[in-house]
């Protein structure tokens, strides 16, 4: 995946370690698509509007407008910096568990596909440490995936 000099620069700084002479080994990536019974535009919409992700995850969310933005989501437990926001195309943010060490972030990417009756979502997420991912991984399947799944097709049984 290639990043521009600024996001490249922004990662690296978001990923510095709290103590010096004590580096994080953050390496491992985690990788996920999955597909959903809606148009693009809803399924982007879910993930970037604060209302909607607090109406899916059922926790509160506050998602900024426009990329440089802090975010946070599940009442706060997540955290970080949104880097890009691509309407409909793709969300790139600095991310982390708000208990991780201070300056500890890693970098989540939703990649949007599809048309108004089915969407692709190819998340993309670098930079874990180490001892998180599979929890990650298994988290992003319960806390996002299955809730995504039952929030869409509640959606288009009430319509």
């Amino acid at each position: 995946m290639a990043y521009s000099r600024a996001m490249y620069l922004t990662i690296r700084a978001f990923q510095s370690s709290p103590e010096p002479d004590k580096p994080i080994l953050m390496s491992t990536i985690v990788t996920q698509t999955v597909t959903f019974d809606t148009g693009v535009e809803r399924a982007y919409r879910t993930l970037a509007d604060s209302a909607e992700h607090s109406a899916f995850t059922g926790a509160p969310a506050k998602l900024p407008t426009e990329s440089g933005e802090q975010f946070t989501t599940h009442g706060g437990a997540i955290e970080g910096r949104t880097l890009e926001l691509v309407p409909n195309e793709r969300i790139v943010q600095a991310w982390r568990v708000a208990d991780w060490p201070q300056g500890v972030y890693s970098i989540v990417r939703y990649e949007f596909s599809g048309d108004n009756k089915r969407t692709e979502i190819k998340l993309t997420h670098t930079g874990l440490p180490e001892d998180a991912a599979e929890h990650i991984a298994v988290g992003w399947q319960n806390m996002y995936w299955t809730p995504l799944t039952e929030y869409f097709s509640k959606k288009l049984s009430s319509q």
